[in-house]
């Protein structure tokens, strides 16, 4: 994963739940957005496979992660599918460790200023703030009072009518997933649906 290439683009899309057979026309749609970096969750079914029909599609267009890494072995199923990050909805340390050694960018889950704080001086690449559909932009606002240094991504609540408040209120990058990746777009086959909304969204941060 290219850090600096995120932070010109520093907005992550997160599958969850998808099913294989949406993996090809889901990653043209994706690529046609102009979106750089998306992470398959290692709880959906087939999680590995789907990372690397995603990587071979997209040829080079996308960066693709592996989400909901939980343990060791969900981390070295992530990188042998070729995985290029690491994300969690809570700090493991020992994912974080493994990491930092690989060079692999890492960003674990927190919420409390104690958690993030944890999380980073763990060794994250940049804190996932979650989840941040309750709390709002001003949750990262008020975080980033005591914590100027630390870089956090908003995970939760991000559409393109909250995306420019977010970057506003500090954060680093933001996540979104259901909001755009819906079931009953790819239910229909509306894949075109999927491209503009990303594309609606990626205006929407005022980047």
């Amino acid at each position: 994963m290219n850090l600096s290439e995120f932070k010109k683009l520093p907005i992550l899309g997160i599958l969850r739940g998808i099913e294989q057979k949406h993996v090809y026309p889901l990653t043209r749609a994706v690529v046609a957005s102009g979106l750089k970096f998306i992470e398959v969750t290692m709880n959906t079914p087939g999680a590995e496979d789907m990372i690397r029909e995603m990587i071979a599609v997209s040829a080079g267009d996308l960066t693709v992660g592996a989400g909901t890494v939980l343990d060791l072995e969900d981390l070295n199923k992530a990188l042998a599918a070729g995985a290029q990050f690491i994300v969690s909805p809570v700090l493991v340390e020992e994912v974080v460790a493994s990491c930092n050694e690989l060079k692999i960018p890492v960003f674990p889950g927190a919420l409390t200023p104690q958690e993030v704080f944890s999380a980073w001086n763990a060794g994250a690449t940049m804190v996932k703030v979650f989840p941040t559909k309750q709390l709002g932009p001003d949750y990262i606002k008020e975080l980033k009072g005591p914590f100027d240094q630390i870089e956090m991504m908003a995970c939760g609540g991000v559409n393109k009518d909250t995306i420019a408040e977010f970057f506003k209120c500090g954060a680093s990058a933001v996540g979104f997933g259901g909001s755009i990746f819906r079931k009953e777009w790819f239910s229909a086959g509306q894949y075109e649906h999927i491209t503009t909304a990303i594309r609606e969204l990626i205006a929407a941060a005022q980047l």
